[in-house]
């Protein structure tokens, strides 16, 4: 009894601490992954390509460059993600191409002060640098812990790219879209 009592608090306590970030293992029987969707996700690879449809089939748009990068998945199939990313990007990716570890990247041009807790009075312990990551241990009340550079601090939500549960690209959220006729 003891024991289900402790692994309930647990449980609970766990949640309390995402408040405001999804967990990644949060299930949606609706999706091909059983995942929920948006969700955050970071690219696994130095190399990626960002296709115009769900298959090898479909052309290359780009190659991403960045092992890290946090990305929204804002549509599936069972083989593909159609992600976001920071410069709102909308693409597909093989599903094996992202990793379940979250990321937050700064995507304003001026550093961002990282505090020893999460209040704006807080001592600076570091500054996040334009376009760095920081990898994301959860967020409660406006504020996010982050770890960069071998730092743990906080920083405010609003000022981190890979945080908000909302479809961060316009086009997402649905289905395979049907991709628009190119060229002759």
């Amino acid at each position: 009894m003891r024991l289900g009592w402790a692994l309930t608090l647990t449980a609970a306590m766990s949640i309390a601490a995402c408040d405001g970030v999804r967990a990644r293992d949060q299930r949606d029987p609706n999706t091909p992954s059983g995942f929920a969707v948006p969700r955050w996700l970071v690219l696994k690879f130095d190399e990626v390509n960002a296709r115009s449809g769900p298959s090898e089939d479909n052309r290359v748009l780009w190659t991403y460059h960045t092992k890290g990068l946090p990305v929204q998945v804002v549509a599936e199939t069972k083989e593909w993600r159609r992600i976001c990313d920071p410069e709102g990007g909308l693409v597909w990716v093989k599903k094996g191409q992202v990793d379940g570890h979250r990321n937050v990247m700064r995507t304003k041009p001026t550093p961002l002060e990282l505090r020893r807790g999460p209040k704006d009075k807080a001592a600076i312990e570091a500054y996040l640098k334009p376009r760095s990551f920081a990898e994301l241990s959860g967020c409660k009340d406006g504020w996010c812990k982050v770890k960069a550079g071998g730092v743990t601090a906080w920083a405010p939500a609003g000022e981190l790219w890979g945080v908000d549960e909302a479809a961060q690209c316009k086009g997402g959220g649905k289905p395979y879209p049907p991709m628009p006729a190119t060229g002759p």
